[in-house]
Parts: C-alpha cells; sequence; structure tokens
C-alpha cells in the first residue's frame, strides 16, 4: 500500500512494475466515490528494480480515502503503442482492446506522519480522543 498526502505538489512514487516503460497512464479511482481520474506519465525512469517517477494529483486527494492505483499502457492512445509489429495481429487503423497492465497497489491518503522506525503510526482518532492522566490513582478509598 503506498501512503500519499493532500497535497497540491508532485508526490514522489517508486514501485516494481511487471513492465518497465517510461510514458504510460496512470489511473487513480477512489473507493468512496467510484471516480476515476486518468494522468499520462511521460519521463519515468528506472533504477535497479524500481520504476520512480512523479505525479500532482487534480484534484487533491482527500484525507483518509483509499484509491486504487493502476498504471498502463494503452495502444490505442498516440505514441504509445508498444507491440512488436511482427507479433500484432490487428489492422493498424483499428482500436485494440489489449491494454498492458504495469502495476497495481492501493493508495491511502494521510497527513499524519507515518515512520515505523520511530513508532508513529496512522492514529484514526487523531485529535479527537484526549487521555486524561491529571488523577492520582495510587490508591483505593474503600
Amino acid at each position: 500500500m503506498i501512503v500519499l498526502k493532500t497535497i497540491a505538489t508532485t508526490q514522489n512514487f517508486k514501485v516494481i512494475p511487471r513492465v518497465y516503460a517510461d510514458e504510460f497512464t496512470l489511473s487513480v479511482r477512489d473507493d468512496s466515490t467510484n471516480v476515476i481520474k486518468t494522468y499520462q506519465v511521460t519521463g519515468a525512469t528506472t533504477s535497479g528494480n524500481y520504476l520512480t517517477f512523479s505525479q500532482a494529483f487534480s484534484p487533491v486527494l482527500v484525507e483518509g480515502h483509499f484509491y486504487d492505483l493502476e498504471l498502463y499502457t494503452d495502444p490505442n492512445f498516440w505514441n504509445t503503442n508498444y507491440f512488436l509489429w511482427e507479433l500484432y495481429n490487428e489492422f493498424w487503423n483499428v482500436d485494440t482492446t489489449n491494454i498492458v497492465d504495469i502495476y497495481k497497489d492501493k493508495i491511502f491518503c494521510t497527513d499524519q506522519e507515518i515512520d515505523q522506525m520511530d513508532n508513529l503510526y496512522y492514529d484514526i482518532n487523531q485529535g479527537q480522543y484526549i487521555t486524561d492522566n491529571s488523577y492520582n490513582n495510587d490508591y483505593i478509598v474503600i
């Protein structure tokens, strides 16, 4: 699962894909509203086994929502035909339904600081529930 923030600036991704590509389509579906937003990613780089790229989201992601992330190449989109012509048995002027999946994952959006090394975990009730330790409970009154 990828954890993103509710900011309008670019956010960095580092994934291990099924297929390495430098141009692809990023699709984000909100699990709560079922709204799908797509983005064209160009200039992705490969470093080791990772595919790294940056993307800004507009509209901004919503706090506490889950999203479905899908990276894919669509041969019907201009200049993204990754099929070898010897293996491609459809006519050039006919739209194909063959979409190549690159990567699929879930996104959770939160502005809380999450760092397992420092024992900072996601708190669903952050700022809503406050513990009171002002009483002296060292003895019991009978």
